[in-house]
């Protein structure tokens, strides 16, 4: 069947407790010839079977698809895909006529590590972050067509930034990923419609040339919670990327909305989603500007705040760093929000945990000498669930602080 990777002894205790990752630490012997991506099967140090999965060369030497000894055919693809649906269905966001935009598939959490796939109305964008998903990815698209039917007429394919630093795939150059197949393109369809519902807004979706999938599914929710809050209220939305938090403060009742990137391309996409929903508008006015030197300038001016930054830190070395940004950034918003304001900010680095990140906040006030009450903790939304197994899975975090 597959080739086999043995644990040394005492190394199988994560994988009784149904933890998805083999660390290369935990690896006493690997059969020859396996090569990146392959299917393997695990086994203990006293040779018994204990998981099949993924083999890739890294820290994680396997990525875990099954903790039962099967193949990993089009049935295992369908039935995984099937059970995540079905999930999505019976909490209200899969086949909702006000919210075609959803997480399908996130990773270890619908119990297929390395694989993301979003759906934005009929088009499903598939993004790898393992090699083993990559060369399944023609297998996937089969069974994603077969058991979303007439949902999805498209399926566009999206790992060219997440996969080549990661695999030798593509290391030589960008032409030697091309040719391995990492070039971004549709396996399925091809239609260039490029627009999205979210909670009865409409929203452009970049998913060619956007980062990740083309748009942040994972702040529905917390988009939701702001609107609550915007009536009335002068609105500044940091790091606004597509605009997604400065749409729903201008259906909330905002009486002035201001976003800001330093990327020229979100801007325009921000301003173009402000068209799409609210044509002509005034209330709104979009900056290319660095976010600290704009909060210096301008943040007094603001009674909402949303601090929304990519990741700081994408991977474990960089924590220390990470934590010093977030702290000088929120350091900012609190010195120049308004009395009485509120302030949304989130951080979506994994290596941060919830603790990391709450430390960071309180430090920022406490530099900034403000009284500072948490109104919310916020999170992931449902669509991108956390396997119980997995703690490693919760990645977003977020306040709602009142500021005095």
């Amino acid at each position: 069947m597959y080739k086999t990777i043995e644990l040394k002894k005492g190394k199988e205790e994560s994988l009784k407790r149904f933890h998805p990752w083999v660390f290369s630490g935990a690896v006493a012997r690997i059969d020859e010839g396996i090569e990146e991506g392959e299917t393997v099967r695990v086994l203990t140090s006293q040779k018994e079977f204990i998981a099949v999965g993924h083999y890739q060369i890294g820290s994680i030497s396997v990525r875990v698809l099954s903790f039962e000894d099967i193949a990993i055919d089009h049935n295992f693809w369908t039935e995984r895909i099937s059970s995540s649906l079905a999930m999505r269905q019976k909490i209200g966001i899969a086949d909702n006529p006000n919210n075609n935009t959803y997480r399908l598939i996130h990773g270890e959490g619908d119990g297929i590590p390395g694989l993301i796939i979003d759906c934005y109305d009929d088009t499903a964008v598939i993004q790898a972050h393992s090699v083993g998903i990559h060369l399944c990815r023609k297998e996937i698209a089969k069974a994603l067509v077969e058991v979303m039917g007439k949902r999805i007429s498209n399926i566009y394919y999206k790992s060219e930034t997440t996969l080549p630093y990661k695999a030798k795939l593509g290391e030589e150059s960008y032409e030697a990923a091309a040719s391995n197949g990492l070039k971004n393109g549709f396996l399925y369809g091809g239609s260039e419609k490029n627009t999205a519902i979210e909670n009865g807004l409409t929203f452009h979706v970049d998913w060619l040339h956007g980062q990740k999938t083309g748009f942040f599914i994972d702040q529905r929710e917390n988009r939701t919670l702001l609107e609550q809050y915007s009536k009335g209220k002068s609105v500044l939305n940091m790091f606004c990327y597509t605009g997604g938090f400065s749409v729903y403060a201008m259906r909330g009742g905002a009486k002035q909305v201001h976003s800001v990137d330093s990327s020229a391309k979100a801007i325009d996409l921000t301003k173009a989603n402000i068209s799409l929903n609210f044509p002509g508008d005034e209330r709104h006015q979009a900056f290319c500007d660095d976010a600290f030197k704009f909060l210096e300038k301008e943040g007094n001016k603001y009674d909402l705040i949303i601090l929304d930054p990519p990741a700081f830190a994408k991977h474990r070395a960089a924590l220390r760093n990470a934590l010093k940004g977030y702290t000088r950034l929120n350091v900012k918003a609190f010195e120049h929000i308004k009395k009485g304001g509120i302030l949304f900010t989130f951080s979506c680095s994994q290596v941060v945990t919830k603790d990391n990140f709450r430390n960071a906040v309180f430090t920022a006030a406490a530099q900034a000498k403000r009284t500072v009450r948490i109104l919310h903790q916020l999170h992931q939304p449902a669509d991108h669930p956390i396997n119980i197994y997995h703690p490693e899975g919760e990645y977003l975090k977020g306040l709602v602080l009142y500021v005095e």
